[in-house]
């Protein structure tokens, strides 16, 4: 596990313009990885979808949680809420097809809801479809209200101009994500672990994450003694600078240039990684929005995952591993 004193010095090790706070601090309140061609799309109540190569990652139940999982459907996909047991479920290539790379895939949604099918399952298909071992990381979440109804009222307050309420500083939500980064380490474990079963090469473990989950991937990365990313690719994440380890893996970033949380906050990220001289790709498409993610649009942000298995060839991810 993290060693407190690291845990404690996440904010150091990410270090924020006020502009970045700021944007930082929405999507822990309320972003939940809209598309912005939906925005008015209302959420649905829908059952809990059956899992059953869903695995328990044993990382124990959010602690002093009393709302309980529950679902929704909006924006033409699936999302989970007040998740409080962290599962991982993979979705492995084909038999005979496996190349031996392995992805952990992390959902964003503000650490409030998981948009599980946009950015968890149909990632980790399309992944998978080119040999890729993927795992769909279904991490703890923030308690929001049980009622949908009264998260809806909750966020569209939170949203409205001159609401008044204080939104959590960078600082104050990088502190608080304790649980989602044993999750992930966790996850790390769990693949490592059954490497062999999965014909997956240990050495060559992934991990990308969206808006919250690309946070969650950058932190872990920063972080984490144990989870150690073989590569990461952060989509739509904060582009906030960072102090970059000597060891730090190859970074992949997509980024719309419209998109209204990070679209204007700088490329802080990518310059920290190139001035510690590791290797990053970055794109910046003219249009996507935020939580553009596998939507079939009509702008060149949807080309972010041919582009991302483009990038994990020329790094030799998708040839056989010995």
């Amino acid at each position: 596990m993290i060693r407190a004193i690291k845990l404690k010095a996440i904010f150091h090790l990410i270090k924020p313009s006020r502009a970045n706070i700021a944007c930082m601090a929405i999507v822990a309140s309320f972003a939940v990885s809209a598309p912005v061609f939906a925005q008015s799309d209302k959420m649905v109540p829908i059952p809990t979808p059956v899992q059953a190569d869903a695995i328990d990652l044993g990382t124990g139940a959010l602690p002093n949680a009393s709302a309980t999982e529950s679902w929704h459907s909006q924006y033409g996909s699936v999302f989970a809420r007040n998740v409080t047991e962290a599962t991982l479920t993979p979705f492995l290539p084909e038999p005979g097809t496996g190349n031996g790379t392995a992805v952990v895939v992390a959902p964003g949604g503000g650490f409030q809801t998981l948009s599980m099918e946009n950015e968890g399952w149909d990632v980790a298909r399309a992944l998978a479809a080119k040999g890729v071992a993927a795992f769909v990381l279904k991490y703890r979440l923030n308690q929001t209200p049980q009622e949908l109804n009264a998260f809806q009222e909750a966020s569209a307050r939170r949203m409205a101009p001159n609401s008044g309420q204080k939104r959590p500083s960078a600082e104050e939500m990088m502190a608080n994500l304790a649980p989602q980064i044993a999750d992930a380490e966790t996850a790390f474990a769990l693949i490592r672990k059954n490497a062999g079963k999965w014909n997956v090469n240990p050495d060559r473990i992934g991990m990308v994450g969206f808006s919250a989950g690309a946070m969650l991937t950058m932190v872990t990365t920063l972080t984490s003694e144990h989870a150690k990313p073989a590569f990461i690719g952060t989509i739509y994440g904060s582009l906030m600078p960072v102090d970059v380890p000597a060891d730090a893996p190859p970074l992949f970033v997509a980024l719309a240039a419209d998109d209204p949380l990070f679209g204007s906050s700088g490329f802080g990220l990518i310059d920290s990684w190139r001035a510690a001289k590791r290797p990053v790709e970055f794109h910046l498409y003219e249009q996507g929005g935020h939580g553009f993610g596998m939507y079939q649009k009509t702008t060149t942000s949807t080309g972010w995952f041919d582009e991302f298995t483009l990038w994990m060839a020329m790094h030799g991810l998708l040839k056989p591993a010995e």
